[in-house]
């Protein structure tokens, strides 16, 4: 199993130095966030220059931000942002994708970006089909119900061969986790009636996810399970380690409590990742 640890509060200076003692003291992976505006949060950050920040001030782990909805950008801008981080940081990026969250996130505010979730789907399964077929170094066209692109040429190509996408999935929704085992990860949220999305998963869950990605992927590449959640120092290995046996590949590290600060955050990052 790897770590990875979310960078949910600081400005641009704290985050860069949390980052790297994150690094120093053995996680696997450092992650911004995505929003353009999020009520009670006075200070957000754009996470595709803070990740080319980060590209630059580390040297091993990988990088990310959880979670970029990308329904609300356009695809050939986000190829050329990606493959310029995935350069800066000699092929360390990966891409963790949504539909995102209107009210956490800005789309109601504005006239471009649909609230509607059978649209924000739809465009991101567009973008992410334009993401492919955009690092390729190939010309290539797409022609969809909401992006349109004709003969583009995107280059240089990544470092990687293709720059790997977890998607977040809602068990047991069909389409949902349809989409994620179509690329290289998946991030599960418990979507059964009644209960609530953001609680960790229970390993039996995350045991049942698991075998279901095995059954229904059809590729034989390897394929991310990315578990969120909190473990207070090295040694809170109970539930890290009941959810990699159950298959998780990832804990990610996700600290959003109010009453987290920079410093919270940077004391708990310098006791490292649980040793499972």
């Amino acid at each position: 199993m790897k770590f990875g640890f979310v960078l949910s509060k600081g400005n641009p200076h704290e985050t860069l130095n949390l980052a790297r003692e994150a690094e120093q003291a053995g996680w696997d992976g450092v992650f911004t966030w995505d929003a353009i505006s999020i009520p009670g949060w006075s200070d957000v950050y754009d996470p595709w220059v803070m990740m080319g920040a980060l590209a630059t001030v580390t040297e091993r782990v990988t990088i990310g931000a959880m979670i970029l909805p990308l329904s609300r950008r356009r695809p050939w801008k986000v190829v050329k942002e990606a493959v310029t981080i995935d350069h800066l940081s000699n092929g360390r990026l990966v891409l963790p994708v949504a539909l995102g969250v209107p009210d956490d996130a800005g789309f109601h505010a504005v006239n471009t970006d649909s609230t509607d979730r059978k649209e924000r789907a739809e465009r991101l399964d567009e973008a992410l089909e334009i993401l492919a077929k955009g690092q390729t170094g190939e010309p290539f066209s797409h022609q969809g119900k909401h992006f349109q692109v004709s003969e583009m040429t995107l280059r240089p190509k990544p470092v990687q061969e293709r720059i790997p996408v977890w998607a977040v999935a809602g068990w047991p929704k069909a389409k949902s986790l349809a989409r994620a085992i179509r690329w290289d990860g998946m991030i599960p949220m418990n979507m059964t009636e009644g209960a609530n999305p953001f609680d960790p998963l229970k390993p039996e869950m995350v045991r049942e996810i698991a075998t279901w990605c095995k059954e229904h992927r059809e590729r034989t590449t390897p394929f991310d399970i990315v578990i969120e959640g909190k473990s207070q120092d090295a040694n809170d290995t109970d539930y890290v380690g009941s959810v990699a046996a159950a298959g998780a590949t990832w804990f990610i590290e996700s600290r959003w409590d109010e009453a987290e600060t920079p410093e919270s955050l940077l004391d708990r990052a310098r006791k490292g990742p649980p040793r499972i």
